[in-house]
Parts: structure tokens; C-alpha cells; sequence
């Protein structure tokens, strides 16, 4: 009877174990990194960061300390309000395009002229729904070309900006400044951004590499710096840099190539390097071949998708809008439609075609 009573014990006691066994689990649980369950419950969103050489966005009016008179109305190009109107719609309906359903978060913009293009764009275009703010150089350029960065504030929260001036080099005439900007986003981490506009290969793409090979040692000195002080950098490069991806600016001054094998968060990556090879692939047409001269490069630390910022070189592309290019007669296929052919008025858009990529964005 002992041994019935023993048994009946032993079953009358089976029942309490799953209430222990729960209460084992949840305490594991509980124990459990938060970072594990923080990062299931953050929030996703696409960063799209594009940018545009614009083709000479210059107003009507002449400014006395540059050399702008063939944006005059009077002057060869006549160019007049009704032009610059046209153009500054046709712009905003371009960086709307890129960015399909949301705006751009940020756009670095090439040839702008002054402080009232830009105004003009942002508030008396068609962008003026999207709520961007901007920062811009205001260069020694002779012709008064400046580079600018268009931002969404609820995105990307300004913290600096500053204009840096490239030293004279030689017997080179002033060059565009380079642009510096910082700025907070949602992961609570600082983005660093460059936007630059290259000296241009007049004269011959050998006889000017010098100048912007010069150039591009002084944006490699400000890139150092910012990847010796920050302890996760993360910096984007881009502009016209007037050169390819196989000149010695990329290959031996930014050392910026595709990436491959083992990426380094303290060096520089070429996102759209690697599909310029393809011979159909660029920015910009130059005697019936396509080339890019518009780059978008990258701190190894944005190409890890374990971080809460990141993108990789598949996201990155030519924005190929059937409304930015018209038929190549000349040469076949099809080329960007520019505002002006020499000087020569098209009605286009700009010579350029803009490049852009996607970040993925988490937050909390």
C-alpha cells in the first residue's frame, strides 16, 4: 500500500512542474540583452541620398563680383526669367522623380550660382511642398559656381556646416569651396557629408589632372580627419568630381574603390565604381560615350547592415528618367537633354543625370 500511496504522490505531483517550467522561462527571458528585443521593435525607413550637377542655375540678374554676364538676358545666351523659370520647375520635378513616393532626405546639388537660385528652388518651385532647407560654399569660382546640399530637417538634424577653400595650385584660377556639412539623425549618430565640384578637364583631362588631383588631397585630408576622431565615422562623399572612377583621384589619392572582401569602417568605398565598367553605365555623355563623373562614396562603417545606417553598392544607381534624356542624334542611343548645347538653348534639363542610393534607416 506504501507503493500505491508513493504513486499516487507521484501523480498528484506531475501537474505542478509546468507552472515552474513557465516561470524558468519568462525568467530567462527577462534576462535576455535588450538590445535583442529593441532591435524587433525599431522602426524602418529608406534614406535616399541623391545628387545633381544642375547645368548653371543661374538667375537673370548680374552680380557685379563674377563673371556671369552670358546669363544675361541681353548677352549670347538669352537667358531670361521665363527660362529660369522653366528650369527651376523642370529641377524640382527631377529630384521629386528620384524620389519616387518620399523627397530625397538629402540632395548635393553642382553649379548652382547664389543664395537666390537656391531660395528660388526650395520655396518658388514645385519643391517648395517638401520642406527643404539648404546650406551652400560661397566660392571664389570666377563664373560664381557653388555647390549645396538640400536636407530634410526631420531627418537629418543640422548641427555645422562650413565652406572650405581649396588652396591656389599653380597657375589655376579659383576653384569651387568644398562643402562640410554634420548633421544628427534619427539613430542619435552624426553624418558627416562632402559635397564637392571638381576642377573641370578644360584645357585636356591631362593637362588639368594636376588640379584635381590637388583637389582631391585636401577633401582626403578633411576625410581623415573625421575618421581619426569619430569612433564609428560615418561620412558620405559625392559631387562632380570631373574625372572616372579609374583616374588617380579614386585610385590613388581617395583610395576609394568597390567593396570587396573584408570592409574597413576607417576607409573609403566607390559605391557605383564597379557598374561604371559597363561601358553603357554614367552620368554624363561625353562625344557619344558614357561615362560617371558624379560619385557617391562611402566610410566602410555605412556598408555594415548589422548597424542601424547602412547601404551597399546594389542600392546605389544613374536615375535614368525617360524625361531627363532625349535621343542621341549624333552618336545613337540616347544622352541627357541639356538646357543648352554650346550656346545653343535646348529647353532640357541639365547635361548631368543625377546619381543616387538608399540607406536603410532603424530607429527606435
Amino acid at each position: 500500500m506504501s507503493s500505491h500511496a508513493d504513486n499516487d504522490n507521484k501523480r498528484e505531483k506531475r501537474p505542478q512542474a509546468f507552472p515552474t517550467i513557465i516561470i524558468v522561462c519568462i525568467s530567462f527571458l527577462l534576462s535576455l540583452p535588450l538590445t535583442g528585443q529593441n532591435s524587433t521593435n525599431k522602426e524602418q525607413i529608406r534614406f535616399r541620398v541623391m545628387e545633381w550637377n544642375l547645368e548653371n542655375l543661374f538667375d537673370t540678374r548680374h552680380d557685379t563680383l563674377k563673371d556671369d554676364r552670358e546669363f544675361l538676358p541681353d548677352a549670347i545666351r538669352h537667358w531670361n526669367y521665363t527660362k529660369y523659370k522653366k528650369k527651376l520647375d523642370d529641377l524640382a520635378s527631377g529630384i521629386t522623380a528620384v524620389g519616387e513616393w518620399e523627397a530625397p532626405a538629402l540632395v548635393g546639388l553642382c553649379e548652382v550660382e547664389n543664395d537666390t537660385v537656391m531660395r528660388d528652388l526650395v520655396h518658388h518651385s514645385p519643391l517648395r511642398e517638401l520642406g527643404y532647407r539648404y546650406v551652400m560654399t560661397d566660392s571664389p569660382d570666377l563664373r560664381g559656381i557653388d555647390v549645396a546640399l538640400l536636407y530634410q530637417r526631420d531627418l537629418f538634424k543640422l548641427l555645422s556646416f562650413r565652406s572650405i577653400a581649396i588652396p591656389r595650385f599653380g597657375k589655376n584660377r579659383p576653384t569651387r569651396d568644398l562643402l562640410h556639412i554634420s548633421g544628427l539623425l534619427l539613430t542619435g549618430d552624426t553624418l558627416d557629408v562632402f559635397v564637392c565640384h571638381m576642377p573641370s578637364r578644360s584645357g585636356g583631362a591631362k593637362a588639368s589632372e594636376p588640379y584635381r588631383l590637388h583637389a582631391a588631397r585636401q577633401i582626403r585630408l578633411q576625410a581623415d580627419s573625421i575618421l581619426k576622431i569619430r569612433l564609428h565615422p560615418q561620412l558620405i562623399i559625392m559631387g562632380d568630381f570631373n574625372d572616372y572612377p579609374a583616374n588617380k583621384v579614386f585610385t590613388e589619392v581617395l583610395q576609394a574603390f568597390p567593396p570587396t572582401g573584408e570592409l574597413s569602417s576607417h576607409r573609403l568605398y566607390h559605391l557605383l565604381a564597379r557598374k561604371a565598367k559597363d561601358k553603357h553605365f554614367g552620368s554624363y555623355k561625353y562625344k557619344g560615350a558614357w561615362g560617371l563623373l558624379d560619385h557617391l562614396i562611402v566610410s566602410g562603417s555605412l556598408l555594415n547592415n548589422a548597424s542601424d545606417f547602412y547601404t551597399d553598392e546594389d542600392k546605389a544607381h544613374v536615375a535614368r528618367l525617360p524625361f531627363l534624356l532625349k535621343e542621341d542624334l549624333k552618336y545613337g542611343d540616347d544622352e541627357p537633354f541639356r538646357t543648352y548645347k554650346g550656346m545653343q538653348y535646348q529647353g532640357g534639363i541639365s547635361d548631368h543625370l543625377p546619381v543616387y542610393t538608399d540607406f536603410i534607416l532603424r530607429y527606435e
